[in-house]
């Protein structure tokens, strides 16, 4: 593989793993959402998630060149193969939790997929465009939800500090840009990582503010290590559920 088709793999990978994590976190909550309408928009939003990792992956397996698709990529890689960003393998906790790490993510995707629709890659340009429809939606559902727990009762913004507490320790994680990213913007495919972070912060705040939380400073114990394939102890326990099936059975078909 060619080094500039190796490096848009895995760039594509880092998008499609992110969005495959969140999908199935998401997804968990089927059929124990607080109440059946948020059942139903938890699991659209995983149905959102893994229709876009299906699109990245399976132009992830042609880049590569080696005969694998998207499900090979999705169901038959081990953990350190995985890029995902920290955040999203974190567990649901309670709905707060699920909530502000939805809303975290979602930002961080709408601005990123902003800035691919205008890539010199058509395939990313055009998943982008697809996918920016969608996750506006879930930037729209998570914040809502996000200002009502904090701005709610003092058990629901006290849980909603402590979720924007404890997810705050992975943030810097998806702005650790290096040098897959900056060769993906400089040849104009991917996005500048640092301004992208500018611009997450200004999204971000107001909403946080509304909802009378506090941001936490960043501090020494920051987590970052996705774009190395160093992961939590959270995502192998995921992989051990989400492919036992496909490595079961390897020559199972629908």
């Amino acid at each position: 593989m060619k080094e500039s088709n190796e490096a848009l793999f895995r760039y594509c990978l880092r998008i499609g793993d992110t969005s495959l994590i969140l999908g199935h976190r998401v997804s968990e909550w089927c059929g124990h959402a607080p109440i059946l309408e948020e059942d139903i928009a938890m699991a659209n939003i995983a149905l959102d998630l893994i229709g876009q990792t299906k699109i990245i992956l399976n132009y992830a397996g042609e880049l590569e060149g080696e005969g694998r698709t998207g499900d090979d990529l999705a169901y038959r890689r081990d953990a350190r193969d995985f890029y995902n960003l920290l955040m999203v393998e974190q567990p649901n906790g309670d709905f707060a939790v699920t909530m502000m790490r939805q809303y975290l993510v979602s930002s961080y995707m709408f601005l990123l997929y902003s800035k691919l629709r205008n890539s010199t890659d058509k395939t990313i340009s055009a998943f982008a465009e697809k996918s920016l429809k969608e996750v506006a939606y879930h930037v729209r559902y998570s914040g809502d939800w996000v200002v009502r727990l904090g701005d709610g009762t003092e058990e629901s913004h006290q849980k909603a500090q402590s979720a924007l507490d404890q997810l705050w320790f992975f943030v810097d994680d998806m702005f650790d840009a290096d040098e897959t990213d900056m060769l993906m913007f400089e040849k104009g495919i991917g996005a500048d990582i640092k301004s992208l972070r500018i611009d997450w912060n200004n999204m971000i705040e107001p909403k946080i503010k509304e909802a009378k939380l506090v941001i936490p400073e960043a501090n020494n114990f920051m987590r970052m290590g996705s774009r190395s394939g160093n992961h939590t102890e959270h995502l192998g326990y995921i992989l051990a559920e989400m492919q036992f099936l496909p490595r079961a059975y390897p020559d199972a078909t629908w």
